[in-house]
């Protein structure tokens, strides 16, 4: 595609906003050809605006834009259905996700495969109806423990789980490791890094999430490594997640 080529039609999720002048608004948009793509929808903000009411998170799009630049212009959007939006706790859990994308994804790099993995985690947070608050919160974590994986894996920073760093072979699912971001799995034996049993790196690696104590390792080394991959600067909606799942126990 040429950097002043239309694009018509694009499927698309509104990731973050934020306000461009007096009544427009630049939109972080995830897309499945085209990937993170920023946009200006210009004058979004008036109140007769056709633009206002869709450029809301979670709302399946069909996007139109075009331009030159890096930033492009918004000339129409659609809304495409079909997807419930998620509510309460699982609400937050996809601001998580949106951050993590707008953080972690650069702009013009497609990803279908992640694009629609995104929908499909977006369908299962929605669909947490009817579960217990104990069940719930678990439900959660297996959901946001898949995505980080899948998204790592996608851009390139995915850590192997099943080998053990120094020597190559197989986890031994009985003994204990400490997981380092730059090497992977070793026997603990005092060396620093993220300590994480050998059976929650199986599960890790074979995407078996029913073990409670995977849930709990498998958040703490997740979390080692997309600090690892994002730098310094924390991330906003994980301290809120952490905040509301604290007022709700």
């Amino acid at each position: 595609m040429s950097s002043d080529a239309r694009v018509n039609n694009e499927s698309g999720f509104i990731l973050h906003t934020y306000p461009f002048k007096e009544t427009s608004v630049v939109a972080e948009v995830f897309t499945r050809s085209h990937g993170r793509v920023a946009l200006i929808a210009r004058g979004a903000r008036r109140p007769a605006s056709a633009l206002r009411g869709l450029i809301q998170p979670f709302s399946p799009l069909l996007l139109s834009w075009f331009g030159k630049s890096e930033l492009k212009t918004l000339h129409a959007a659609e809304w495409q259905g079909g997807l419930m939006a998620p509510q309460g706790h699982a609400l937050m859990c996809g601001f998580y996700l949106n951050e993590l994308l707008l953080r972690l994804l650069a702009r013009g790099d497609a990803h279908e495969t992640l694009y629609d993995r995104y929908v499909a985690t977006l369908e299962q947070l929605a669909g947490e109806a009817g579960r217990s608050d104990h069940e719930r919160a678990s439900y959660f974590e297996r959901i946001l423990r898949r995505f980080e994986t899948n998204l790592l894996r996608e851009i390139g920073y995915g850590a192997t789980f099943d080998i053990e760093a120094d020597s190559g072979a197989e986890i031994d699912p009985a003994a204990r490791y400490v997981f380092q971001p730059e090497r992977g799995a070793l026997r603990s034996a005092g060396q620093p890094g993220c300590p994480v049993s050998g059976q929650t790196l199986i599960d890790l690696a074979t995407d078996h999430f029913e073990r409670a104590a995977t849930l709990v390792e498998a958040k703490a080394l997740m979390r080692t490594l997309i600090n690892h991959t994002l730098g310094a600067k924390p991330l906003y909606t994980r301290q809120l997640l952490r905040e509301l799942t604290e007022l709700t126990q």
